[in-house]
């Protein structure tokens, strides 16, 4: 089958992202690695690891198994809580970029903000100083709220160039996502399809997909599009890796859009970011 081509996203530093990427974790090592060779067959390019995902090898090694250019790929990793402050940032950084065997990532972002450790301001401001040194094309932030951003940006004066949140049919997070891009910041959606909690078989989805020919995970995703939320689904099998990036060529009427909305069920995401600490 022919590659699908994934559109791509302008960042308010200039460079261009794709609005679907690979979501790595939790997979690792081999499996993970022919996973990625699958969706880059069927057009995918960013890849999304991480740190403590501990599987930046395998995402390197397959970058060098495709035998395509290290440029055709946008690749992001994040930074642990672990690393956070400034004398630590650059050796987690430097971690990542040794396992990936990369010479540069191009979006880094803050993994979790931690307020009460209260190292994410220094730690962002360190990254700034990477980016000028050419190691990282593009610095932004992960589960960070509005009050998060504003405190990065009046310490440093740039605008996160995308925050990574969790945003899905049962926490829209229609206020969160709207404070977050009125600061020019393009928001990410990690586990967009809930990890299979059963979003794909709530009627409203179920619904919308039989009526327009489409998977309910094609429904999920383009849901996001048509919000302007970009987005890294996670899946290590061919056939829904396939699905999953299907989602550019039909769209959702606003009322389909409300109507996914509306599932939210009303209740805050289990790792609030003003308390949830992870290193």
């Amino acid at each position: 089958m022919a590659p699908i081509s994934i559109p791509t996203r302008t960042l308010n530093d200039g460079h261009e992202m794709p609005w679907l990427g690979l979501g790595t974790y939790p997979a690792k090592g081999r499996q993970l690695v022919d996973a990625i060779l699958a969706a880059v067959e069927t057009g995918y390019r960013l890849l999304d690891t991480a740190y403590n995902y501990g599987n930046e090898d395998a995402v390197g090694t397959a970058i060098r198994e495709s035998g395509l250019p290290r440029e055709e790929f946008f690749v992001t990793s994040k930074l642990a809580g672990r690393h956070q402050g400034k004398p630590y940032v650059r050796e987690g950084f430097t971690a990542s970029l040794d396992r990936l065997g990369l010479d540069y990532v191009d979006l880094y972002l803050i993994h979790w903000p931690l307020p009460r450790v209260g190292r994410y301001v220094e730690s962002y401001a360190e990254m700034v100083a990477l980016r000028e040194e050419g190691l990282i094309r593009s610095i932004g932030v992960s589960n960070f709220l509005d009050e998060h951003i504003r405190a990065v940006v009046d310490a440093t004066s740039v605008v996160p160039a995308v925050d990574q949140l969790q945003v899905s049919p049962t926490h829209a997070q229609v206020g969160v996502v709207d404070e977050v891009s009125r600061h020019g910041t393009v928001v990410q959606a990690w586990s967009p399809l809930e990890r299979n909690s059963g979003i794909l078989e709530h009627p409203t989805v179920t619904a919308i997909a039989a009526r327009l020919g489409v998977a309910p995970s094609q429904v999920v995703l383009r849901w996001l599009v048509e919000r302007g939320i970009t987005t890294v689904p996670a899946s290590t099998n061919p056939e829904r890796q396939r699905l999953n990036a299907d989602i550019f060529g039909f769209s959702l009427e606003p009322a389909d859009v409300a109507a996914v909305t509306a599932v939210d069920v009303g209740k805050p995401v289990k790792q609030d970011p003003r308390t949830w600490e992870e290193f």
